[in-house]
């Protein structure tokens, strides 16, 4: 008879979720959910509020990537002012969004994934944990903290605070950087780039062991959203929004980041507090993308760094010509982007202006209406703000990365569990395969919900009369 596996909650990410497995008589897996369990209400508790304060605000919807949302709230706010910012401004805006692709990405490569790509997916739970990634290869484990430690303190150089700073606000920044603090960020690169480069070339080693998973890891054809720079450059902040094919045939392009409403539409469903972002003239469900590392390098005609160039080109060899399709990928993308960070961060520290202290235009709000868009770790976030003439918050769209992403990951967990699942019998194993398809994508719930609070960690087998067949319990 039917049968249903819950995978509760799904461990090692941001936040808080649970997979449900609907499997068929033979025990076949016939669908698969990915469920937000946590409620969202930074849109509604926003109205009312004078704008100048979104970016402190919306900043804190999250604890991990706070810059994004400093970033694309100020990039809103802007204009509302109705002001183009100082050069230098954006300048250092960008140094510090990219210090936060840093940390963020070492967060989920060496702390949520690396103990299955090192330890494997069948080894035991107990150990594989960053603790069991500490005793197998304490080099690694270093290295992620310390990777981490260099994008927060460059954050927190900038800032005053690794976490929440108040330093990016409508209009530009706060403060201008001194010349000890740029030669201080300055004399870490050569040891992150370091990192990043073994890093890289470990992983490497790493991927020939997993053929299925790179095969079944959200394998699938999508479409791909991202912000590209004037020349087809990889890009974090500014620039335009691109949409490729599966095939690489681009879609649209050079797409006005204020009219990002004429190709995104949101969708609901009744198993998830997180949105559905679909392209809207493909329809729902049918318009299907993927944003965030992947999404990016598929999407971008060059990086515009030397040594992430080069790493690019190895990257796409291996799809001869078509975008690279396996959600596996994603922790492969994200360190070539690592690296990309750390390499601009050094010329934008370089740029002979970027100690000048015109850092930010002053004005009341002069609009309406204010659209940011930048690009989180996780992908392209969009910020949507309207306002009375009194400069107070009339409503707001958050569209998060991580939402962008939903149609793949629920896509992604049910053809992970189509291949590896046996519902005759629970194996620790293949259940950690289908929430390890959801840490490829690094999601951050805390971004797409807020939580409200916690569930246990627990898999059951149960049949249709509600009997209990098979228990895992994760101390």
């Amino acid at each position: 008879m039917p049968r249903t596996i819950k995978i509760s909650p799904v461990s090692r990410i941001e936040g808080h979720a649970h997979i449900t497995l609907h499997l068929d008589d033979a025990g076949k897996v016939q669908d698969a959910q990915f469920h937000l369990t946590q409620f969202r209400g930074f849109e509604k508790f926003c109205e009312g509020r004078p704008f100048p304060e979104m970016p402190a605000l919306t900043a804190r919807t999250c604890g991990i990537c706070p810059v994004s949302h400093l970033v694309a709230s100020s990039k809103a706010c802007d204009n509302l002012l109705s002001v183009t910012i100082p050069v230098t401004a954006g300048k250092l805006r960008r140094v510090m969004n990219l210090a936060q692709i840093v940390q963020s990405h070492a967060l989920s490569y060496f702390h949520m994934s690396s103990a299955d790509l090192l330890l494997g997916m069948d080894s035991d739970p107990k150990q594989r944990n960053v603790f069991g990634l500490l005793k197998v290869d304490p080099q690694m484990a270093r290295d992620g903290i310390r990777l981490r430690q260099i994008g927060q303190t460059i954050i927190e150089m900038l800032g005053g605070k690794k976490i929440h700073p108040g330093w990016m606000v409508p209009g530009g920044v706060n403060e201008p950087l001194t010349d000890e603090k740029r030669q201080a960020m300055l004399s870490m690169l050569p040891e992150g780039l370091e990192i990043a480069e073994r890093t890289l070339k470990s992983f490497k080693g790493l991927i020939g062991k997993f053929p299925d998973e790179i095969k079944y890891f959200g394998n699938f054809p999508t479409m791909y959203l991202s912000l590209i720079g004037p020349k087809g450059t990889l890009e974090h902040y500014d620039g335009h929004l691109r949409i490729k094919d599966a095939k690489g045939g681009i879609v649209e392009d050079m797409i006005p980041l204020d009219e990002y409403a004429r190709v995104i539409g949101e969708a609901v469903e009744p198993f998830s507090y997180m949105k559905f972002p679909y392209y809207l003239p493909a329809g729902y469900p049918d318009g299907i993308y993927r944003v965030g590392p992947l999404a990016r390098l598929n999407n971008c005609d060059s990086c515009g760094t030397p040594i992430a160039d080069g790493e690019l080109d190895e990257f796409r060899s291996q799809q001869k010509g078509e975008p690279v399709s396996s959600s596996f990928h994603f922790h492969y993308a994200r360190l070539i982007e690592i690296i990309y960070a750390l390499e601009k961060i050094e010329l934008l520290l370089n740029a002979p202006d970027i100690l000048a202290t015109r850092i930010r235009a002053l004005a009341r709000g002069n609009c309406n209406e204010g659209i940011g868009v930048a690009e989180a770790p996780r992908g392209t976030l969009i910020h949507h703000y309207k306002i009375d003439d009194d400069g107070l918050m009339t409503w707001a769209n958050l569209i998060i990365a991580t939402g962008h992403n939903n149609l793949a990951m629920n896509r992604g967990v049910k053809q992970v569990a189509e291949h590896f699942v046996d519902g005759t019998k629970l194996q620790e194993g293949m259940l950690n395969r289908v929430e390890a398809v959801i840490r490829c994508y690094d999601p951050c719930l805390s971004c797409a919900s807020h939580a409200m609070g916690q569930m246990p960690l627990r898999i059951q087998l149960i049949n249709a009369g509600g009997a209990v067949l098979d228990e895992l319990v994760r101390d």
